[in-house]
């Protein structure tokens, strides 16, 4: 079976691949959307980069000095530079490799290597502080990794940009251990001789390495963490284990962790069902709750947590709470359990996206307003893409989707409108 995540299969000619991709590239680019002979990963990559930019971009720098060196020096990927630079740097110091390493927004934190090959990236801003997702960089191995949550090559002429197809780079995703949020990644970047299955497999070691570091670092009695963001159902971590639980459960636990108060059986009901609440139901689905949580970490009359709980949710809401919309954004990888109907659930739901959506919008930050209109659930945004439009008249991508978002709203409203 053919790897889809590998550039060449066994037998390929580099040479010829590389002609015959550039070619599919320039079609691509003048209307010919066919991905013929093309991975599909990458077809679907050079669709999602094409909304965003054009084939000679440069990928912008938003981070430097003093603000990049607090910025990476806080983020948890500096713990485990020791061992990227164990596994891999001894490519990056003996041969024209580069060892990069990027937060979950596509942010190049790490840039390392021989002041040649160095000097040589840094022509295309592969350099840190600078936004390599594909939204800022088109199709490469870090920004596509993370967009695809798995490690992937991208040789050559699949970038979408033309001034990184001299280059083959191969990238894996990281991820928290204790919560399953997306970290960033790791990267080997190089010449043509990266496209082999070897320096795949090499960089997902790498990634599975640094996770294993992170969670062995962990401490047992640390804090329990809820991860409910961008996810159907909740991850809890407590006491060095990490339970996945179903979804009445994940809506149970996430509205306990928003009412450090406690809440009553009745007030819980009216949360996950509204008027139409059996008390026997939330009764048993907590007593089921606490059996998997344990009674030191459940309490009843009220029902409450009996330690404090750390959750992305909360740490959203408290980075918005301190002005810090930037940071909020790369913190949130979607709405709060998207697959859930409890009213209770909605309503936070509801309320934090719609504080995240206003933060992004008045910021007047294109960047920002880039980074929501990039997501699945912002691509249709009308007012943020005519925002973004305001901020750069010239930007004909976003005029051209408030044009479209403008018919389509129109020929949907109902013909007695308004």
């Amino acid at each position: 079976m053919v790897n889809p995540w590998l550039a060449l299969t066994p037998g390929d000619d580099p040479a010829e691949r590389i002609r015959q991709v550039g070619h599919a590239h320039e079609r691509f680019l003048a209307g010919d959307r066919r991905a013929d002979r093309m991975r599909s990963v990458v077809a679907d990559s050079w669709a999602r980069s094409a909304a965003w930019i054009g084939a000679d971009h440069t990928a912008p720098i938003d981070l430097t000095d003093d603000d990049l060196d607090a910025y990476r020096s806080a983020h948890p990927l500096a713990r485990v530079m020791p061992i990227f630079r164990d596994l891999l740097g001894g490519l990056a110091e003996d041969g024209d490799h580069i060892l990069a390493v990027c937060d979950a927004t596509g942010r190049l934190l790490w840039v390392e290597g021989r002041p040649a090959t160095l000097h040589g990236a840094a022509s295309m801003n592969f350099v840190p502080g600078a936004r390599w997702d594909e939204a800022h960089a088109g199709t490469n191995a870090p920004g596509t990794a993370l967009a695809v949550d798995h490690a992937i090559q991208i040789f050559a002429t699949e970038h979408f940009s033309r001034p990184v197809q001299r280059w083959t780079c191969a990238a894996a995703p990281i991820h928290d251990p204790a919560t399953g949020r997306l970290l960033g990644a790791i990267d080997v970047t190089g010449g043509d001789h990266l496209a082999n299955p070897h320096s795949l497999a090499l960089v997902r070691a790498t990634a599975l390495a640094a996770e294993a570091y992170l969670g062995s670092a962990k401490p047992v009695n640390e804090r329990p963490v809820v991860a409910a963001l961008g996810r159907d159902d909740a991850l809890l971590a407590v006491g060095g284990r990490r339970l996945r639980l179903g979804r009445r459960h994940s809506e149970l636990l996430v509205l306990l962790t928003v009412h450090p108060e406690g809440r009553t059986g009745d007030q819980l009901g009216l949360d996950l069902y509204g008027d139409d609440v059996n008390p026997v139901t939330v009764r048993a689905e907590l007593s089921r709750l606490r059996r998997i949580l344990g009674p030191e970490l459940l309490d009843s009359r009220p029902y409450r947590l009996r330690a404090e709980v750390e959750s992305d949710l909360g740490t959203v809401g408290r980075l918005l709470g301190q002005g810090r919309t930037a940071e909020a954004l790369a913190a949130y990888p979607g709405p709060l359990l998207p697959g859930s109907d409890a009213p209770g659930i909605a309503r936070l739901r509801r309320m934090l996206d719609d504080r995240l959506r206003a933060a992004v919008l008045v910021s007047g930050d294109r960047r920002l307003l880039q980074g929501w209109l990039a997501s699945p659930w912002g691509e249709d945004d009308l007012e943020l893409w005519e925002a973004c439009a305001a901020l750069a008249p010239n930007d004909a991508v976003a005029a051209r989707r408030v044009a479209e978002l403008s018919r389509e709203y129109s020929c949907n409203l109902p013909a007695t409108w308004p």
